[in-house]
């Protein structure tokens, strides 16, 4: 089931205020400051051995609705961060075919994080005609580091081979592209209109 929505830039599909993201668990604030990293982590934090319960894992939102992953991915390679992420999903309203306006980014380290963080929130200039949206960015919730991701989408629909592969989320190791893992069970196909015909090539593919 895609999350309710309604009509956005252009006609097209953003997120409504009663999507799940917009819970206040979800709330922009700047990154948390050292004593509040400190008190995160002695409370139990992000709760993740792989990240050491520093997050690693950014929202970004407030993205133009004709984004895709590869256009992302583009935007953060060219804005010095090729190499320091390994996870990129920006998920997409399969009966539009256009962007939910949000995006999740795995970075390498927290501190990768960080400077994602403070270089994206307040960016506006996309590869896109006509958008004036200003990014805005949070902690990923309610999963974090490259393992839950990976986990948490390698059996899911949006893996199907009938949706197309530039909306799917994807895999990086020093900066190109590499496969998901194989599914662990039989992945049902989504509940979707006809794709568009014309599908950009993946960026970043090795």
């Amino acid at each position: 089931e895609m999350p309710e929505a309604h009509q956005g830039d252009a006609g097209v599909t953003s997120p409504s205020p009663t999507m799940w993201w917009a819970s206040s668990a979800f709330a922009v604030a700047t990154p948390p400051l050292q004593q509040e990293r400190d008190a995160r982590q002695n409370a139990g934090g992000f709760g993740s051995d792989e990240v050491g319960n520093k997050p690693t894992t950014i929202m970004l939102r407030n993205l133009p609705n004709d984004y895709n992953r590869d256009l992302l991915c583009e935007l953060l390679d060219e804005e010095g961060f090729s190499g320091r992420y390994n996870f990129v999903y920006l998920p997409m309203d399969f009966q539009r075919w256009a962007g939910f306006g949000y995006a999740f980014v795995n970075m390498l380290d927290h501190e990768a994080a960080l400077d994602a963080w403070n270089h994206l929130s307040g960016f506006s200039k996309w590869k896109v005609v006509g958008s004036n949206k200003v990014c805005e960015v949070c902690w990923g919730a309610p999963l974090q580091g490259l393992v839950a991701h990976r986990e948490r989408y390698r059996n899911s629909p949006v893996m199907h081979p009938e949706i197309p592969d530039h909306f799917k989320p994807a895999l990086f190791e020093d900066g190109q592209r590499i496969s998901f893992p194989a599914p662990t069970q039989r992945i049902r196909p989504p509940r979707t209109r006809r794709p568009p015909r014309a599908t950009p090539l993946p960026a970043n593919f090795a």
